[in-house]
């Protein structure tokens, strides 16, 4: 089993005094670090010009946030897990593991990040503002520019096993697993309301981070293919996943279903139905 996690909008800075990052203790290193470099070194660039949130593509109160893309290199570092926040990952849980659901999720997640193509929730890093969709000055497209390193550091770990993919597009644009050597299945959330099904947003984050958080906590042995995901993930089928915000009532997973994919190198989609 191979997760992939979007990486969270905001990120919780680490505290300060902690060690800094150190790219060659990094998941994937090995193939990863010289674009990690280069993309950090871009990204200091471009947050000391006075048009870098256009640039990066982020609001003009989140010029804090940018200027400290400067000092990533000796910034505070602290586990994934920890710097994303946000309604997925709180959902997930992942800074909470212990014992063997840690294991598995050092093993078995990767977020995919704009500045490090992608990372396992126990890799060191400081908290930055890059997203996968940037133009980067000085490196073009992130999405295009990773896509190679990161078949390099993960299409032998994802041939023969099951890719359960949590991601949104601009991070799909980097990676694609080869639908030959893995089998790829994206996760779609739905809500039923008086028979009728419509796609969801905030609930979709809650309910895939339900999903990762259930799948590294579960005992039984980690899914290999996309019929051992749907089994794994219709044991939640009934339970009360979530709070909506502001009504205070809350929503079940009612259902669970996998649908082949429709074209050839696509990947096939585990439906998941909230009520």
């Amino acid at each position: 089993m191979l997760i992939c996690l979007p990486p969270s909008e905001g990120k919780t800075r680490a505290p300060d005094g902690a060690a800094p990052v150190d790219l060659a203790a990094l998941t994937g290193a090995d193939v990863l670090t010289a674009q990690r470099h280069t993309v950090a070194e871009a990204l200091a660039a471009v947050s000391t010009r006075p048009d870098a949130t256009t640039l990066l593509g982020v609001g003009a109160t989140l010029a804090d946030e940018v200027a400290r893309n400067v000092d990533l290199k000796s910034a505070p570092a602290a586990p994934a897990a920890q710097v994303y926040t946000g309604v997925l990952y709180a959902a997930a849980g992942l800074a909470g593991l212990h014992g063997e659901p840690a294991r598995r999720a050092a093993h078995d997640v990767r977020v995919f990040s704009g500045l490090w193509g992608a990372v396992s929730p126990v890799d060191r890093i400081p908290a930055y503002r890059l997203s996968m969709g940037v133009d980067l000055p000085g490196v073009g497209k992130l999405a295009t520019v990773w896509r190679p390193h990161l078949a390099a550091a993960l299409d032998e770990r994802a041939a023969g096993d099951v890719v359960v993919d949590c991601r949104s597009a601009a991070y799909l644009a980097a990676w694609k697993p080869g639908t030959a050597a893995a089998d790829w299945v994206t996760v779609r959330v739905v809500r039923e309301t008086a028979g009728r099904r419509t796609v969801v947003s905030h609930n979709a984050k809650h309910t895939r981070g339900v999903l990762a958080g259930h799948l590294l906590r579960r005992a039984a042995a980690t899914p290999r293919t996309g019929e051992e995901l749907l089994a794994a993930a219709r044991e939640l089928d009934g339970e009360v996943i979530g709070t909506e915000i502001g009504s205070g009532l809350s929503y079940r997973m009612i259902e669970a279903t996998l649908h082949d994919a429709t074209t050839r190198r696509g990947p096939r989609t585990l439906e998941v139905v909230i009520a």
